[in-house]
Parts: C-alpha cells; structure tokens; sequence
C-alpha cells in the first residue's frame, strides 16, 4: 500500500465515510518494506500487537543491520532471537540502548516500557535448559508481561516441583522448559489451573534423540492442557504463554 492509499484511507476516516474500525482494518494489512534480500513487515505490530522478530541464526551482520535500522523507523521495541555477541555489538553502534541476553542469546531493544500485566510462570527442569528458558523469559519481558522463573525443579527431585504449587495454581499461564525424557510438562499440568506451553529442549543423553524423546512425552502427554512448541523454540513458547496471559 502506498502513501496515496494511506492518505486516501485517512481522508476518508475524516469525513465520515468510513468508521474507525474499518479503517483500522484497512490500515492492518499494510505491505512489507522490500529490502531486496528480505521483505520487512513493518506494520505487523498494528496487526498482532507485536513487531516482526528477527532471527539472526543465518543471517548475515550486514542484513541483521539492515533490517533493524528499518524496524527501528517504525517501532520503539525490538526482539532478536538467537544473536551472538558479535551482532550485539554492531547494534550498539547503531543503537545505544539494545541489551544482551548472552544465555538466551536475545537482543532487545526497549524505548517504550509496557504496563506489565497478568501472571506467568516460567519453569524449566534443569540447569541445562536455562538458556532456552531465558529465551522465552525475554520474550515475556518485551511484551509486557509479569512473570517469574522457577528453575531446575525436574521431576527427579519432585520435591522440588511441589514446593512451587502456590504459584503452579495461581499463573494465568505456565511455560514448561524440559530436556531429557520431558516429563515435567505432565506433572504441573496435573496441578496446574491453567494452560501449559511446553518446551521440549535438545538437553540429554543419546537416546533423548537432541529433544525427540521430550517431544514426543509432551504430545503425548496424559493430562490436559498441554501445548507443545518445537524443540528449543522459547521464543514461541514466551510469545505463545504472553498472548494468553495479556489476553483481556
């Protein structure tokens, strides 16, 4: 869509012919910002209510660069995923308030505080899963959501899990981060109230398959409310619980 579109969209919001709604729905399928080696959508948060993330597994500096000036145009907070110290600093100079998550290997960029609402819990099983759980942790932070980490509560100290079950019953949603054979999932889903977004990670001996065996203990999973993301995937499991959590 165009600058004459836009315009001719605004003009007709003005003089009455078309209602706020649907002009805000006009406005939300604006197109991409063609890059040539990448098509930017730049108006995905007037669409989701989330900027586009970028993930720099891949991804060349020079292009990361390229595609965070443009977000940076029109956006005051931006996540990327699975960054390394090197992309880190070259956003800096461009950037000066971008911050690190050197375990959950996450940029972000945040000029606009959001009202922190609701309550997620975020639980991962041992301390080995702590890097794919402090990428959803970020994600939570960024798009403003309350939450608190609860870690290395595996179920093979289930004492440990239990004396969590205050908090397992009041979140509004629960991020399960597990390795191994991934049964952590089940087990707060048990006591849980609310939905649970699992984790399968790539955390194990050889059998576990690089987060295979969790996989499939999650999908398969006996109690209710279980939802699986993919393996290591803690941005989408974060994205995922805060869609929940903020919902109203």
């Amino acid at each position: 869509m165009d600058k004459e579109k836009i315009l001719k969209i605004l003009e007709d919001f003005k003089l009455g012919n078309i209602n706020e709604k649907t002009a805000l729905e006009k406005l939300s399928i604006l197109p991409f910002e063609d890059l040539g080696f990448a098509k930017i959508d730049t108006h995905r948060n007037i669409r989701t209510g989330f900027p586009e993330v970028v993930f720099c597994m891949g991804k060349s500096i020079e292009h990361i660069e390229e595609i965070f000036k443009k977000l940076c145009e029109r956006n005051s907070n931006i996540l990327l995923t699975r960054a390394n110290e090197e992309i880190f600093e070259s956003l800096k100079k461009i950037e000066q308030e971008v911050r690190y998550n050197k375990l959950g290997r996450t940029i972000i960029l945040e000029r606009k505080k959001l009202e922190k609402k609701g309550n997620v819990l975020l639980m991962c099983a041992g301390t080995a899963d702590i890097p794919i759980a402090e990428e959803a942790a970020e994600t939570l932070e960024i798009m403003g959501n309350n939450f608190e980490r609860v870690y290395d509560v595996g179920v093979a100290g289930i004492h440990r899990t239990l004396s969590s079950i205050e908090k397992i019953q009041k979140a509004n949603c629960i991020v399960v981060v597990a390795g191994m054979e991934g049964a952590l999932a089940s087990v707060v889903a048990g006591l849980a109230k609310c939905p649970i977004v699992a984790v399968p990670t790539s955390i194990g001996y050889g059998a576990s398959f690089n987060g295979i065996a969790p996989l499939l203990t999650m999908l398969n999973s006996c109690a209710p409310g279980v939802s699986v993301v993919n393996i290591d995937n803690g941005f989408g499991a974060g994205y995922c619980a805060g869609l929940i959590n903020r919902r109203e």
